[in-house]
């Protein structure tokens, strides 16, 4: 069953009022909330904790701790609580208040208690998104070594941490398969790094990368003179690499004469500068990588099949994401975490929604298409919600009389539930608990024309 659904859930109802309390509590019990009623609200903080999953409901004006008391007495112990208030006609500008020191809601006696069960409903959905981003941020918290690195929580990736982990006390050459953008640099430095060679040098070749002319210097080095403009003596990335991994990508991409060449290295270790005949030894690990099906491309004559052979002996396979989008919110969460650190600005939460959109996508670019997600939901660019709700309504007008501050704050609310039901006035009066006729009043008053937002 799920943690988070709604019989796991128990609603703080503090009332003073016993009739009122007794109503507010039938109610909630009826629309299927498990309810704890208090008469003074001392006796509610008892309950409220980190990991509370509810929502705090409070009248005002109560004797000795009233309710806008309790509410920050509440945020001491946690910050994110959704606290909904209920007021008299004359507690509106103190509700006002609470709003902006961080209240969810509040409700103006009177009001029908479906009003406050759809407030309760939306605060819950709150408190479920906050909660279950702690748990994810926490079981990031816990990764370390190896977990940290090749993120995810499906069978196939516990399976490619446990053989890394059982090739790292070896010297084997390794063939990982993979999209592109699945994260095959990721799992070479996870081999070099988890295995015997992790205090020598880690080299990674793009084969596909390098122009043809000189992708031999660049892997064998050259002595002075070999060729024209060859000044001085150079040390090519296999010697570079001496003591360490070289990590051959797309090595698909590399010229067939080279694979000659690069086949010899693997099988005798040893190289020749270009214009020199002499042989240097080396202590290397090879690891290659590739997008593509070396079997059907030796066949097809662009890869050569000694290659391929030599190099298929241990192969690493990649699942592209689509396989295993279940480890998406983990990865996510730890995508956005090393982009708060790139651009210095904090992760917005992050919604079952946006999560359950990013499990529906195909990501032909793999983990580094899912990267590149999170890089713009933390800027502000992917993923936010149409509307701020409430929020952004409190972070109104800071001049003006009181009548125009709450007319500001009235207005910004309807222009909020518009938004969010995209224009559709029945759900926005239903969500408000007023009558079609009221809404329309109060859009005409506001210049809320149905021109502007459709019906």
């Amino acid at each position: 069953m799920d943690v988070w659904a709604i019989d796991k859930a128990t609603i703080l109802l503090v009332d003073d009022d016993e009739d009122m309390r007794e109503a507010l509590v039938e109610g909630l019990e009826l629309a299927g909330y498990h309810v704890v009623s208090f008469s003074r609200a001392e006796e509610a903080l008892e309950h409220i904790t980190h990991e509370f999953y509810g929502v705090l409901v409070s009248d005002i004006r109560m004797p000795k701790m009233g309710g806008f008391d309790l509410m920050k007495a509440a945020f001491e112990i946690d910050s994110a609580l959704p606290v909904v208030l209920i007021t008299g006609h004359g507690d509106v500008p103190l509700a006002v208040e609470a709003m902006r020191a961080g209240a969810y809601d509040f409700k103006e006696k009177p009001f029908p208690v479906s009003g406050l069960v759809a407030v309760v409903e939306r605060g819950l959905e709150k408190r479920r998104l906050t909660l279950e981003n702690r748990v994810l941020r926490e079981e990031l918290g816990k990764l370390s070594g190896l977990e940290e690195r090749i993120v995810g929580k499906s069978p196939s990736m516990e399976e490619l941490r446990s053989t890394i982990t059982a090739l790292s006390g070896t010297d084997a050459d390794v063939l990982i398969l993979g999209e592109t953008g699945s994260g095959k640099e990721v799992v070479a430095r996870a081999l070099h790094e988890e295995g015997l060679r992790k205090d020598g040098p880690f080299v990674a070749l793009n084969c596909g990368a390098l122009p043809a002319d000189i992708i031999e210097s660049e892997l064998f080095g050259h002595e002075k003179g070999a060729f024209t403009g060859a000044s001085g003596l150079r040390i090519g990335k296999l010697e570079h690499a001496h003591g360490g991994t070289v990590f051959l990508d797309e090595i698909e991409s590399m010229p067939l004469d080279l694979q000659v060449k690069l086949l010899r290295v693997f099988e005798t270790r040893t190289i020749e500068r270009l214009g020199s005949n002499k042989s240097i030894p080396l202590d290397l690990r090879f690891v290659a990588a590739t997008k593509e099906d070396l079997e059907a491309a030796s066949n097809q004559g662009r890869f050569r099949k000694d290659l391929f052979y030599r190099l298929n002996v241990i192969t690493l396979a990649i699942p592209p994401l689509r396989e295993r989008l279940e480890d998406i919110p983990v990865l996510f969460h730890y995508l956005t975490r090393g982009a708060r650190a790139r651009y210095r600005k904090e992760v917005p939460e992050i919604s079952r929604e946006f999560l359950g959109e990013l499990m529906q996508r195909e990501w032909p670019g793999n983990v580094r298409e899912l990267r590149n997600v999170a890089d713009r939901f933390v800027l502000g660019l992917e993923g936010q919600p149409k509307a701020a709700g409430a929020a952004a309504a409190v972070a109104g007008p800071q001049s003006g009389t009181l009548a125009e501050r709450v007319s500001t704050y009235e207005r910004d609310i309807i222009a909020a539930e518009l938004e969010k039901n995209d224009g559709k006035i029945k759900p926005t009066y239903e969500a408000l608990s007023v009558s079609r006729k009221a809404l329309y009043e109060k859009m005409k008053k506001y210049g809320l024309g149905k021109d502007e937002i459709g019906e």
